[in-house]
């Protein structure tokens, strides 16, 4: 084999491997745009099951949570606490823009968990899944988990995982932080 040959055959090799990195990345962002972003949030609080979990059904509990947002909740029974097959329609600022998104609690087993997903909103998908372990003695452990997908395909990918998941943590966390202050409080009254 001549040195042409042997150049030529390199070149080859890095186009080949250049071009399999770009379909792999493309492929990538492909694969990722299809699988949903989880955000977990896990807070102990000193007070019992029942109290964390009927504090996280109000909404006017909800909305205090996070007011910097503006936000307000429309139920669709007038009850200001949450039940199973019950719609609410939140309104709030979020990234300087106005959002709007609606969500029915799909699974309800009062004082251990329930959920509530996006039925109408800016996701392509949102289930907020809400569990809350007795410590036996010592509070409740409340886990926040959030399991999102998102329009726009690869872009959205990437506004998700730079903007999104860290803002949507930092309002689980701010709103585990309210329900504590509320929960303990009662606690220490009763």
């Amino acid at each position: 084999m001549g040195r042409r040959t042997l150049s030529s055959v390199v070149q080859m090799a890095y186009c080949v491997r250049a071009f399999t990195a770009r379909v792999g990345q493309r492929i990538g962002l492909i694969y990722a745009a299809a699988m949903p972003e989880v955000i977990e949030i896990v807070s102990d609080i000193d007070a019992a099951p029942r109290v964390v979990f009927d504090l996280e059904l109000d909404v006017d509990v909800h909305a205090a949570s996070i007011r910097g947002s503006q936000e307000t909740a429309t139920t669709s029974t007038g009850r200001r606490r949450l039940a199973l097959g019950d719609e609410v329609t939140f309104r709030a600022r979020h990234f300087g823009l106005r959002w709007q998104m609606t969500s029915r609690i799909t699974v309800y087993e009062r004082p251990h968990r329930f959920v509530d997903e996006q039925i109408d909103g800016p996701f392509r998908a949102l289930r907020h899944e809400h569990h809350f372990q007795d410590l036996h003695g010592s509070g409740t452990r409340m886990i926040d988990r959030m399991t999102i997908k998102v329009p726009l395909g690869p872009l959205g990918v990437v506004v998700t995982r730079l903007l999104l998941v860290p803002y949507l943590r930092r309002l689980l966390k701010q709103r585990a932080a309210h329900i504590r202050r509320l929960a303990e409080a009662e606690a220490s009254e009763a």
